[in-house]
């Protein structure tokens, strides 16, 4: 019997722009056109942790995700000396951001059948059902559209004959782009790119194949496979298809957290046995309750992450043979692999701590027997 011909492969990655900070701008119109920060507390250049996000206008300034909110703070104050308008700094707000992105997959959804979530702003599509790119791009349009309509929100939309090129296609107009790369036109689309946009090349990669001549992805297409490989090992052979645009069609329908956690950054660094103990407990606390909240029965392994007060971060972790949503259980388990990082076992050179995290891992929807508070 005659195989019948393979469906074209036609994947659209949907990125919400500046999504946290949208969604502030939108529920605060007082902020309209300001530019925004959503992350740590600045506490007048003296804060610590970092950014979670910033909008386009404060993008101008320097600002961007992971940056050390002193560093924002910073870059903020110089822009406001010039006369620009000053960045408004708030606190993330994920249960308002959880309940936005919530209507718009579920708005996807109605539209499109297979729908893989990669976090709370950005999804994959799979649109091969329309059956050519420029009815993928008309869906895409009228996606768009709707979010706007119905959130007030803007999206950035790529779309190409697999995930890794709709990634990158999603990223290269934004706010409110769309971008098709049918499969002819792959390679001529990525080839002028920084190698920076190839995911998983992050700044230490970036460094190193700078140091050799090697800017865009159509420099490193010229870098043998076996060369890649001996400088970057198995992720070196990953890359010699990556810069040729081949990457998984395949969506994974049913996306869920792999981990629930919550971290802080302490205002000073310290060693003060009693304080961390009780902010440990704390993080305990929020940890299970966001837990419970995704809607997860129990975990069976707990990461414990320490930095000290020269960005030094240690990760401890232990797995339980069970499964436990117990508060207890877990607050006896973060401390036991906290208590080290007090005396020499861990810490033989009592470095102050700046951040401790509690991260569950193992996520069981089933619910376990230990459940006690």
């Amino acid at each position: 019997m005659a195989q019948s011909p393979r469906v074209m492969a036609i994947i659209a990655h949907l990125d919400m722009d500046a999504f946290y900070a949208a969604v502030e701008e939108r529920d605060h119109p007082e902020l309209a056109g300001l530019p925004i920060a959503v992350g740590a507390d600045p506490r007048g250049g003296r804060g610590r942790g970092v950014l979670t996000t910033a909008n386009y206008a404060a993008r101008r300034y320097g600002l961007h995700s992971a940056m050390p909110v002193s560093r924002a703070w910073r870059l903020a104050e110089a822009a406001r000396r010039r006369g620009e308008p000053p960045v408004v700094f708030l606190t993330p707000n994920f249960r308002r951001y959880e309940e936005v992105s919530g209507r718009i997959m579920a708005l996807v959804r109605q539209r499109v059948p297979l729908v893989e979530e990669a976090g709370l702003d950005e999804a994959y599509l799979d649109l091969s059902f329309t059956g050519s790119f420029e009815a993928a791009r008309n869906l895409c349009l009228e996606l768009k559209d709707a979010i706007r309509h119905q959130e007030g929100l803007t999206a950035s939309v790529g779309v190409g004959p697999n995930k890794l090129v709709a990634k990158i296609a999603s990223d290269f107009r934004k706010p409110d782009g769309l971008t098709v790369v049918r499969p002819e036109e792959v390679e001529a689309f990525l080839a002028p790119l920084p190698v920076r946009k190839i995911p998983g090349i992050g700044l230490k990669t970036d460094r190193f194949l700078q140091a050799r001549g090697i800017r865009t992805v159509a420099d490193l297409r010229a870098v043998p496979r076996e060369t890649l490989k001996a400088w970057l090992g198995k992720w070196g052979e990953d890359l010699y298809d990556r810069v040729r645009g081949r990457g998984r069609e395949e969506l994974t329908l049913s996306w869920e957290p792999k981990s629930v956690g919550e971290q802080e950054t302490f205002p000073v660094d310290t060693l003060e046995a009693d304080f961390l103990c009780r902010r440990l407990w704390h993080l305990c606390h929020q940890a299970r309750r966001r837990l419970l909240a995704e809607g997860f029965q129990g975990f069976r392994t707990v990461v414990l992450t320490v930095r000290f007060h020269d960005f030094h971060t240690v990760s401890r972790s232990h797995t339980l043979p069970g499964p436990t949503a117990s508060g207890r259980r877990l607050r006896a388990e973060a401390m036991r692999l906290f208590l080290p990082f007090l005396d020499q076992r861990e810490n033989p050179q009592r470095k102050p701590i700046r951040l401790l995290g509690v991260r569950l891992e193992k996520l069981v929807k089933a619910a376990p027997g230990d459940s006690e508070k």
